[in-house]
């Protein structure tokens, strides 16, 4: 008797549309950014202090989950990070492996990782799971824990607010798509359920001279260890003190004027 294959589970509409979205723009996207290696300046000291964090817990594999052109990918591993990069699209990676032609880029979706159980030192969602419904995040968040070693950190990046920014034929490409913006706190939640202990929280003003038009958020938590013990329990809250006392006195007081305020909390 002849068996038949069993059929694939469907794809989620949203990840359809996602891929579809960015398979369309992605020249387009990677031009538009291409002066913002591992995404804005001002947000690099949030990757350094991840950095340091995931090298104070002994080091490991890092997964830029949703890493796009790749560019965060290259960043976190110039910091010093063992990192490899997925992503749905295949046109994303096709520019991820032609600028970045030494480093690992894998094709798959966040919320089915081909990772076994346990087995990353880190985790990075750098404005990825924007697009992913509220509904779903719960799974998500529970996939970014699965694979995560016990002590191992998580960094969570996103716009704030309350309504989606929708992009609608964007360069031309008749395709569109949902930006969702969220608050950090539901945001922590969300993650302390999935069993995550949130470790910090910052958020930064829109930069009116890079066209933001919502305010950034940062979130940092860990899978709780039985048992941490010297620097692997270290948050990226004192990290972050650490780099802006180590400061240079310009770039401390450009800050000020330009009024960014961060929030941590451990």
């Amino acid at each position: 008797m002849t068996s038949t294959p069993a059929t694939p589970p469907a794809e989620a509409d949203f990840v359809t549309t996602t891929r579809t979205f960015y398979d369309a723009v992605a020249e387009d996207y990677a031009d538009m950014f291409a002066g913002e290696p591992g995404g804005r300046p001002r947000d690099w000291t949030v990757q350094a202090a991840f950095a340091e964090l995931v090298a104070r817990g002994g080091g490991g594999q890092v997964a830029d989950l949703g890493c796009g052109p790749g560019r965060t990918t290259a960043h976190l591993t110039a910091l010093g990070l063992d990192v490899f990069g997925l992503d749905l699209s295949e046109s994303m990676l096709t520019i991820a492996r032609r600028e970045n032609p030494g480093l690992r880029f894998l094709q798959g979706s966040m919320l089915e990782l081909n990772i076994p159980d346990g087995a990353l030192a880190g985790v990075v969602s750098w404005y990825s799971s924007i697009h992913t419904p509220v509904d779903r995040l719960p799974s998500l968040f529970a996939e970014f824990h699965r694979v995560l070693a016990p002590g191992g950190h998580l960094l969570l990046a996103f716009q704030t607010g309350d309504q989606p920014l929708t992009l609608d034929r964007p360069f031309g490409h008749p395709v569109r798509l949902d930006f969702e913006r969220r608050r950090p706190e539901p945001m922590a939640e969300l993650l302390e359920t999935a069993g995550f202990e949130p470790r910090s929280r910052t958020v930064r003003e829109a930069d009116e001279e890079l066209r933001e038009t919502s305010a950034q958020a940062f979130l940092t938590a860990r899978k709780t260890a039985t048992a941490l013990q010297g620097p692997a329990g270290a948050d990226l809250a004192g990290v972050l003190a650490d780099r802006e006392r180590r400061e240079h006195p310009a770039d401390a007081a450009r800050r000020e004027r330009r009024g960014d305020r961060r929030r941590d909390q451990q």
